[in-house]
């Protein structure tokens, strides 16, 4: 062979021609071309805002799918939050308890109420639509009303004393009148002091025509305190939250609802 010839390397054999082959390739990426330089800002620029495009893009995927599998979930009446407890149900069998009904014993429709007599909200109720479902329903035959105790002590703390005065009045067989003279006067006895309120109890059972001396003796006793217990332990069991509640034939109805909600429910009981 020829001297001049010298035999074929690889590049791994060679370094320094490794080198002027690299040296070769690499020249464009040089950061000593000003011109480059802006090249390779913009395109970087460029990627960076593609690139957050992107993420957000998969960000908004991502909670566009957690949501409608949530709503699905829903629909499907799966509990998204398996710790929060479910609804109560909505048909409840309620016995009427042990205080006498109000209206015809032989109407179709019986309503339930689990009330508290330091409630506003069952104050709105016996001032409002309480009167018309009376006037339209309980007074013509359709729906008899039977009230059961609920009293929130939390909240009220005349409530129970309230509960007990009204079964004493119940014992001379005035309730109801005793019922609407409790209602009618929240605002006086409500804000009263323990002691103050049961005077004032008193004062009451004598508007409603009963004897105030065995009044008294009846609520000083607490001998009624037992079937208020019993009310408010039937109404836990039925689930009852709040004060009012009803159940028009075992139909649940919170709050002080309008009529035309109570209007509906009957209706609906009187056709079957």
């Amino acid at each position: 062979m020829k001297k001049d010839n010298a035999p074929e390397s690889s590049a791994s054999e060679n370094p320094k021609k490794s080198r002027e082959f690299f040296e070769v390739r690499i020249p464009r990426f040089s950061f000593k071309d000003t011109s480059t330089n802006v090249y390779l800002v913009f395109v970087l620029v460029v990627f960076a805002f593609l690139l957050g495009m992107l993420t957000n893009k998969v960000m908004y995927l991502e909670k566009v799918s957690k949501s409608n599998t949530a709503n699905v979930s829903a629909q499907a009446g799966q509990a998204v939050n398996p710790t929060q407890p479910p609804p109560p149900p909505q048909v409840v069998d309620v016995a009427v308890g042990k205080l006498p009904i109000l209206g015809n014993a032989n109407a179709k429709v019986t309503i339930v109420e689990f009330s508290d007599f330091q409630c506003p909200f069952c104050k709105r109720y016996f001032d409002d639509a309480g009167k018309q479902v009376q006037e339209k329903y309980i007074n013509t035959g359709k729906a008899k009303l039977a009230y059961r105790h609920y009293p929130l002590t939390t909240i009220h703390p005349n409530a129970q004393k309230a509960a007990e005065a009204s079964e004493c009045a119940n014992e001379q067989g005035k309730f109801w009148e005793y019922h609407d003279l409790l209602f009618g006067q929240q605002e006086t006895w409500s804000p009263q002091s323990a002691t103050d309120v049961l005077t004032s109890f008193t004062d009451l059972s004598g508007q409603a025509g009963l004897d105030t001396t065995k009044f008294r003796a009846c609520l000083d006793s607490q001998k009624y305190k037992k079937n208020v217990d019993d009310d408010a332990a039937a109404g836990t069991t039925a689930q009852v939250d709040g004060t009012p509640a009803f159940f028009v034939n075992g139909n649940r109805i919170t709050g002080a609802q309008p009529f035309s909600e109570f209007q509906k429910v009957i209706e609906q009981e009187l056709k079957k």
